[in-house]
Parts: C-alpha cells; sequence; structure tokens
C-alpha cells in the first residue's frame, strides 16, 4: 500500500466516524461525492484493501504477447537489422514483419534483449539558427557524399543531392564518379522537373569554384584576389541565369550535411535489408522507397505559398548550356581541332571571316559535338586525318674507323754508334767531291 492509498483510508475513516462529510472527503481526495460513496461500501465489504486499485500487481489488458515480443526480438537479432534504432526498427516490424508496435515498446524490448542502449541527452552548445527561406526554389543547397553505400556489396558510389532550403524537399541520385558530367546531368533532370531556382548554395569544390594559382612562399592576404575563369558549371548557371553561392563553412549549408547525416544511416540499412548491390537497383530503391518517405516525414510548407521557380524560356537551350565548352580557332582549311579529332565544317556553312576566326565548340552531355560560330550553329562532320607517310632517309654512311698512322721507317736501321766515321765517309766518296 502506497503512501496516498494510506492517506485515503484515513480520510474514508474520518467519514465512516462522522468526523467530517463525504464532501469534504471528496474535496481532500479531489474525487466527486459518489467516488467516496463507492469508497465507503468496498471498505465495508472488503476491508482496507478498498482502497487498492483492483488490477494492481496484474498484467495490463494491452499487453503484447511475450511470444510477439520474442519474435520481435529474434528478427532484430540477426546480421541484417545490425546498429538499427528503436525508431527505424520499429518501421521495419511493422512494413515488413506485421508487428505492429511503438517505438517505446521496441525501444524497451531492445533495451531488454541489450540490443540498444540508451543514451543521456546532452546539452548542446546553444546555436542561432539561420531561418529558411520563405519560398520553394528560392535557395538550394547542392552538395556530394563520399561513403561506402553498399557495405562491400558492390561498387563505390557518390550521392548527389539538392535540397531546398524552405520546404526541405529532396532530390538525389546515385552515380559513380563525382565529376563535373555527373554533376551536369542530374542539375539537367533538377531544370526539366522544377523550373530554374533563384541560387545554388555549394561548397567551394573545384566543380564550382576554380582556385587562385599562387606560388608558395607567396603570400596571399595583402594581395588583391583575382578574378579566375568559371568553371564548366558556373559557366553554365550564369547562361541559365541562376545564382551561385559559396558557401564557407560545412556548417552554413548545415541542411544538406544533415541530410547525409540521416542517409548514412536509415538509407544504408534500407539498401542492406533490400539486399542492393548494383548502381540501378540502389538508384530504384532511393527514388521508391527513400525519397518517398523523406517527402512524407520531413518535407515542411513554405512560409510563403508563392514558387521562386522559374520556367525554362526557349533562349535557354539546355543541351547547349550543360556540355564542355572551350574555344577554338578555325584552321586555313575551314577544319577544327577537338582533343585529338579533326572536325570539318560543310562547304554550304563557309562565309567571309570565318578562317581563323574563334568558334565556340560544345561536347554535349549525350557525347555529340556541336560548334557555334557567333549564334549561329555550324553543320561539322569528323573527319580522318591523312596518315603521316613516314620518308625513309638513308642513314648515313658510318666513316670507317682507320688505324692509327705510323711513322716513316726511313730510320728504322740507322745507328749513329754503328755507323762509319766521318772521315772514312769522306774517304770512301760519300763526301763532296773535289773540283780540279
Amino acid at each position: 500500500m502506497t503512501q496516498g492509498d494510506r492517506d485515503r483510508l484515513v480520510a474514508l475513516k474520518k467519514v465512516k466516524k462522522k468526523l467530517i462529510t463525504q464532501r469534504e472527503a471528496a474535496e481532500e481526495l479531489k474525487v466527486s461525492v459518489r467516488q467516496v460513496q463507492r469508497l465507503l461500501c468496498a471498505l465495508c465489504e472488503r476491508g482496507d484493501k478498498a482502497v487498492v486499485h483492483g488490477l494492481r500487481g496484474k498484467p495490463s489488458n494491452r499487453k503484447i504477447d511475450e511470444q510477439q515480443e520474442q519474435a520481435a526480438i529474434r528478427i532484430l537479432s540477426s546480421p541484417i537489422y545490425q546498429g538499427f534504432g528503436p525508431t527505424l526498427a520499429a518501421e521495419y516490424l511493422g512494413n515488413k514483419h506485421g508487428i505492429q508496435v511503438s517505438k517505446e515498446t521496441t525501444r524497451q524490448w531492445m533495451m531488454r534483449a541489450k540490443l540498444w542502449r540508451g543514451k543521456k541527452a546532452r546539452v548542446s552548445e546553444v546555436h542561432v539558427w539561420r531561418p529558411r527561406r520563405s519560398r520553394w526554389g528560392e535557395l538550394v543547397q547542392w552538395d556530394t557524399s563520399e561513403h561506402d553505400w553498399l557495405e562491400g556489396r558492390g561498387e563505390q558510389l557518390y550521392l548527389i543531392a539538392m535540397i531546398d532550403d524552405a520546404t526541405s524537399r529532396l532530390f538525389a541520385r546515385f552515380v559513380r564518379h563525382d565529376s563535373t558530367e555527373e554533376n551536369m546531368q542530374l542539375l539537367r533532370s533538377y531544370l526539366e522537373k522544377y523550373g530554374r531556382p533563384v541560387a545554388f548554395y555549394t561548397d567551394k569544390a573545384s566543380l564550382f569554384q576554380t582556385a587562385e594559382k599562387r606560388k608558395r612562399d607567396e603570400p596571399g592576404v595583402e594581395q588583391d584576389p583575382v578574378k579566375m575563369p568559371p568553371t564548366q558549371i558556373g559557366r553554365a548557371l550564369r547562361e541559365l541565369g541562376i545564382t551561385w553561392i559559396a558557401a564557407h563553412s560545412a556548417q552554413a549549408k548545415g541542411r544538406v550535411e544533415r541530410n547525409f547525416s540521416t542517409a548514412q544511416d536509415r538509407l544504408v540499412k534500407g539498401l542492406r535489408v533490400a539486399g542492393v548491390s548494383t548502381l540501378e537497383d540502389a538508384n530504384r530503391y532511393l527514388q521508391e522507397e527513400y525519397l518517398v518517405w523523406w517527402e512524407r516525414e520531413l518535407t515542411v510548407e513554405p512560409a510563403s505559398p508563392d514558387e521562386a521557380h522559374r520556367a525554362l524560356e526557349k533562349s535557354h537551350n539546355l543541351a547547349a548550356s550543360l556540355s564542355h565548352v572551350e574555344r577554338r580557332q578555325v584552321r586555313p582549311d575551314y577544319t577544327v581541332r577537338w582533343y585529338g579529332k579533326l572536325y570539318q565544317i560543310e562547304r554550304r556553312a563557309v562565309r567571309p571571316g570565318l578562317r581563323r576566326a574563334a568558334v565556340r565548340v560544345e561536347q554535349r552531355l549525350d557525347g555529340s559535338v556541336a560548334v557555334r560560330y557567333q549564334e549561329q550553329y555550324l553543320p561539322v562532320q569528323e573527319c580522318a586525318e591523312a596518315k603521316k607517310v613516314k620518308v625513309s632517309r638513308p642513314k648515313p654512311a658510318v666513316p670507317r674507323r682507320s688505324e692509327p698512322r705510323r711513322g716513316s721507317d726511313w730510320n728504322q736501321d740507322f745507328n749513329l754508334k754503328k755507323g762509319p766515321k766521318v772521315w772514312q765517309a769522306a774517304e770512301a766518296g760519300y763526301g763532296p767531291r773535289a773540283t780540279g
């Protein structure tokens, strides 16, 4: 019997002894007069136990069957559900196994089975949040996450995501490479589905910003920043009339970063349960399961009903803007060289001033090449270059290596010691003849 039960018992015995009225007892116990009368009748029938609730110590009529709890624990103990939290585990138990329980009940089950450990709430540092933009399409955060999404079951994948700042509406896709081409593919899909947002908010990756080249020992603080040419994505956004905003820190674009934090937990586990091991299956699960759940659970209504997305005008050529663009010079034979290939401008498109003129060459996302001179596209055709014939030149004759010259042998056997004396030579007639 608790202290509250004993206090009720004392008040009822006072009423029974007529020390206080039933109304005074009702006010003291904060119940109705009718309830006091019921308790007095029970006191006469069952004694002091009347103040104790009849279900105390008995299992609740709404208690879930113990066999159902054991079945849920067996399911959650399997390796495929390793690391699942109570909220996500309760969803999978209901959707895939037909065990409908609340997340709090699942939490208690998992804690009893030592599958989950409760965490104490930590007092985080107070941070003033930047208010959301008021209109959908006013600001879209854009980033890529490199993570082991398939947990070793398949190839390395990247998740490119665009999330609206006002509504948290998510647009994402798995790709094999975090390249300019893959990001442009996703940008094109977004523009075709929703239209042109006012601004994109990204980090300062090399896809979006060209870094200024400086020497190692050259101080850069005192110098004025040099205006660098835009990247291919930066140029495309300018042509489409979309503002690009650079974030100075990861916290500045916290909405897309928190999206990746959620995906690296919930999405990875969902891909594991679904047995996904390929890029195609990963994108199918992303579109049909994860993004549907995100739209239903995590999106919010914007403060303003007005939409900020703008329609694509006739002047906007997505194929031209979302391509790799460079400038080239037309050669004297009206050809254009592009990354090792030669393209011939058709004769009907030749005009005065075209020779040696600068043209815009576009490498489209579908692999085709387009050449634009001023405001008109020129018909071109890839042509095979003439193979250079190698002229075989005769090898220069190598001069024969002559033996070293030997000295003259006129004095080979000459020896002064063995030779005749001077007077002997004179007598023998070797000297000059006398004239007479």
